[in-house]
């Protein structure tokens, strides 16, 4: 009886083989299992799913208090930037905390791309109120500095390398519990309020890097459409920008099992694991939404239709992305933030020169991924689709220039500066952003394409005029 049933699972299993689906979305074959025994595997075998919990729904700001008195919190830290303190989304939650009898203290200095100095500032503060709960109010910078200041305050000792990333950092696993930690985002880009990252920029090297661990992800991420109402068209799009490359990244990275080292330990397992069966569904949701609404949602403040949709899409990106990693388009703009010299973006109220983060993400893109489509071509085809681009007669060969110009045809619409030579550089700089790109392992490793110094050289020329 027992053969019996072994063979009929065993038959079931080649149907089933027999059955997958071989479309671009799957072209992956996850189901091949490379490398070694467990003991002795030379690439991962495994993957993992970490996700805060999210709440969606216009107005769902105001049970912030609610939530916190269901934890038992009792010294809250609100943290958010000086802009903001004064719009309505922070006001909505500070009513929430009143109204609900939270005592909580504001910290309001949060930077817009937070360096490492403000990322200290923010911790000390955390350390000095004692706080059982945070309340992270804004963009990808405020919950990135949230994250950063539970870590820390949570683990006293450390020395502030300890948790970044290498080769800056230590790299070491987070192992003492954090606090609960709620984010509500006021911008649809970086998806921080799903994911265990906090970016900042190192000043010393002039370089971003980060601290991943799923131990430092949001407790809960409350997603209220109505904060949309109150970005400026272009925050609404260079925050499009971080969404729409998150999903292309994501979706095109080397496949999870064949990243390596293949961890001893799953705490050693990395949040960035590689492009896996569960991301690319969050990925190519979150492009199609992209494609969708994004334009509409840079040209009208008042289609809460289209600004809704895109908030929920930066989650998804999050989902996606937070768990598989993004690649090179966000490895190169780490230097193209941090290295910035005089240009100041429009619609962004700071006192320093700024890119944004997702204007330095997307302004390589169309050189990146010409150069990755030889990697996954079906995959690189099958988002140009999806962006618009007519491929029904394109050759597998061509699926880097077709994704490409699909990309340029997005950036000239939405009036995007033309190039890296737009925001300031010349083929003098490229040197030093290579030298500012190198350290960017945790990311640039999961490219499906390896890359040299050279290589990342012609990316960056290329890349200073995209029409």
């Amino acid at each position: 009886m027992a053969a019996a049933a072994r063979a009929r699972v065993a038959h079931l299993l080649r149907q089933l083989q027999r059955a997958a689906c071989l479309c671009p979305t799957h072209s992956h074959t996850y189901s091949q299992a490379p490398g070694l025994s467990l003991s002795g595997k030379t690439t991962d075998y495994a993957f993992e799913m970490a996700v805060s919990n999210i709440r969606y729904g216009a107005g769902v700001t105001k049970e912030v208090g609610m939530d916190l008195q269901n934890m038992g919190a009792k010294n809250v830290c609100l943290m958010t930037d000086r802009n903001l303190s004064q719009l309505p989304p922070v006001q909505m939650a500070l009513d929430s905390l009143v109204k609900n009898g939270i005592n909580f203290k504001v910290y309001d200095n949060v930077r817009v791309e937070p360096t490492d100095r403000s990322f200290m500032e923010a911790i000390e503060f955390a350390k000095k109120g004692a706080f059982d709960a945070y309340v992270a109010v804004g963009g990808g910078s405020t919950i990135d500095t949230c994250k950063a200041a539970n870590l820390y305050a949570s683990s006293p000792h450390s020395d502030f390398l300890d948790y970044v990333s290498v080769p800056i950092g230590k790299g070491k696993p987070v192992s003492v519990p954090l606090k609960p930690l709620i984010a509500v985002p006021t911008t649809s880009g970086t998806g921080s309020e799903t994911t265990g990252v906090a970016i900042f920029d190192y000043e010393p090297l002039k370089v971003k890097i980060g601290i991943g661990s799923r131990a430092i992800k949001p407790t809960l991420g409350l997603i209220d459409p109505l904060h949309t109402r109150h970005m400026p068209d272009r925050v609404v799009a260079n925050s499009g920008f971080d969404v729409l490359c998150h999903a292309l990244e994501s979706y095109t990275a080397l496949p999870y099992h064949m990243r390596s080292p293949c961890p001893s330990n799953p705490i050693s397992r990395p949040a960035y694991q590689g492009s896996n069966p569960i991301s690319d569904i969050w990925a190519v949701h979150a492009l199609r939404i992209v494609a969708k609404y994004l334009k509409r949602a840079v040209r009208n403040p008042d289609d809460l239709e289209a600004r809704s949709n895109m908030h929920l899409a930066s989650a998804f990106a999050g989902i996606g992305f937070g768990n598989a990693g993004v690649h090179l388009c966000h490895g190169m703009s780490y230097p193209i933030s941090g290295l910035v010299k005089t240009y100041k973006a429009k619609d962004y109220n700071v006192d320093h020169p700024l890119v944004p983060h997702g204007l330095s993400v997307v302004l390589t893109s169309p050189a990146v991924f010409t150069f990755t489509a030889q990697m996954f071509p079906e995959r690189h085809l099958e988002t140009a689709e999806i962006l618009g681009a007519d491929t029904r007669t394109a050759r597998i060969a061509d699926a880097g220039p077709v994704l490409a110009d699909a990309l340029r045809k997005l950036l000239l619409d939405l009036d995007v500066d033309d190039g890296l030579a737009a925001i300031g550089y010349s083929k003098a700089d490229i040197p030093a952003l290579v030298k500012g790109t190198l350290p960017q392992e945790r990311v640039t490793k999961l490219s499906p394409r390896p890359q040299s110094e050279e290589d990342l050289s012609a990316l960056f020329e290329a890349s200073m005029k995209l029409y």
